[in-house]
Parts: C-alpha cells; structure tokens; sequence
C-alpha cells in the first residue's frame, strides 16, 4: 500500500488566476447594475420637494415625437458626455436633475400634446444632439393638458 502514496499527481490550481477572474466577474456584475439604474432614472428619483414657482408664457402647440427632444446631452468635467432624459417628469424632479447636473434652469413654457400627463416635460432646450456643460441653462417645456 505504501508503494503508491505518492504516485498519483497534485491537482494543480491557479489561485492568483482564479481571483482575478472572480474580481473581474464581480466588477463587471457590478458595472452592469449600476448601468442598469443609470439607464432607469434611479438617480433622479430622489424624494426631495424644493419650493418655488413656474414662470410660465403663454401655451404653445409643440409635437413631441422624438425622444431626443426631451433628452439633455451634459459634457461633465472630465469630458465624458451623460443624456439625461427629462421625459415625463414633473417640474419638481426635472428641477432635482439640472441641480444635480450643475445646470440652471431657464424659461418654462406649457405646450399641447395630445396624450401627455398634465405638468410633465414634453421637451427641453437645447436637446440632443446638442450637448451642455456646466453652468449652462435649460429651458423646459411642460404639458398643459
């Protein structure tokens, strides 16, 4: 029985390989959520109300078919370029999303289209394919019902 303790070869194992590519698993599963939560607005949902008021203008006809017209392409300051779509937001979270972008905001204007839900964005000024930086600001357009 002795004679064949040590005939048999070790399994070899990587160890330092094995890690890598569960980090690598790992950091890609976690890129892949947190694009996935960029990508649904889960930054912009934030439950905060801010007080103000709307300046308003008179109503305005306005087609809002694209979905590029209600979508801000923000330069950040390392240069990578973000869209954030304002696409049925109400005032209040359209507001939270410039503040969070450093961007101002400009004119409010109420617009008709048919089928929108009363106060949300139906389009912003300047939109893609356009692009803003920081400090920049942007005028909003919302349903008048």
């Amino acid at each position: 029985m002795n004679r064949f303790a040590n005939s048999a070869q070790a399994p070899d194992f990587d160890a330092p390989q094995i890690l890598r590519r569960t980090r690598r698993r790992r950091t890609i599963g976690i890129a892949a959520v947190a694009a996935a939560l960029i990508a649904a607005g889960g930054g912009t949902a934030l439950a905060t109300s801010s007080a103000g008021s709307a300046r308003s203008t008179p109503a305005a006809t306005s087609t809002a078919t694209n979905s590029d017209a209600t979508t801000v392409l923000y330069i950040t300051p390392d240069g990578t370029t973000i869209p954030i779509d304002f696409a049925n937001l109400d005032l209040t979270f359209a507001k939270q999303a410039l503040l969070k972008a450093q961007l101002k905001t400009g004119a409010i204007t109420k617009g008709v289209v048919t089928g929108c839900k009363p106060g949300s964005v139906i389009g912003v000024s300047p939109h893609a394919p356009k692009t803003v930086k920081s400090g920049a600001t942007v005028d909003l357009t919302l349903c008048a019902g």
